[in-house]
C-alpha cells in the first residue's frame, strides 16, 4: 500500500472519530427522544455541537478532494516522497482542524484548513508533473 493509501484510510478513521464526537454532543443537546425519533422538525444544533457538526461537513467535503488526489497518484504510479509528505501534512491539518472548529481558534482554524487544502492540491499537481 502506499503512503498515500495509507493516510487515505487514517484520514477516514479519523472521519469516524469525528462522527462519533459530533453524535454525543449532539445527542446531549437535543436529548434522546428527539435524536431517536423522526426528526421532523428540525433543530438547529448551537454551541460545541454545533461547530462539531460544521467541522465533520467540512472533513466531508475536503476528504472528496483529497481522496481524488490519493487515486491520481497511486493509480498513475506518481507516488514520491513529496507526495507522501503532503499526505502526511494533510491528516496532521485535519487532526488540528477539529479542536481549531470546536474550540474556536480564530483566525488558525483558517490557516489549517489552508494548509490542509495546499497539501491536497500540490498531490495533484505533483501528479500531472
Amino acid at each position: 500500500m502506499t503512503p498515500e493509501l495509507t493516510v487515505l484510510a487514517l484520514a477516514a478513521l479519523l472521519q469516524c472519530v469525528q462522527f462519533l464526537a459530533y453524535s454525543v454532543a449532539a445527542n446531549l443537546q437535543v436529548g434522546p427522544k428527539y435524536a431517536m425519533g423522526p426528526r421532523d422538525t428540525p433543530r438547529q444544533l448551537t454551541g460545541l455541537a454545533g461547530r462539531l457538526q460544521r467541522a465533520l461537513g467540512n472533513h466531508f467535503e475536503g476528504l472528496i478532494l483529497f481522496t481524488i488526489a490519493v487515486l491520481v497518484v497511486t493509480l498513475s504510479g506518481h507516488s514520491t516522497a513529496f507526495t507522501a509528505a503532503c499526505a502526511w501534512t494533510y491528516l496532521a491539518a485535519r487532526l488540528l482542524y477539529v479542536p481549531a472548529y470546536a474550540l474556536g481558534w480564530t483566525p488558525w482554524r483558517s490557516v489549517i484548513w489552508g494548509i490542509g487544502w495546499a497539501a491536497t492540491l500540490l498531490m495533484l499537481l505533483a501528479a500531472l508533473f
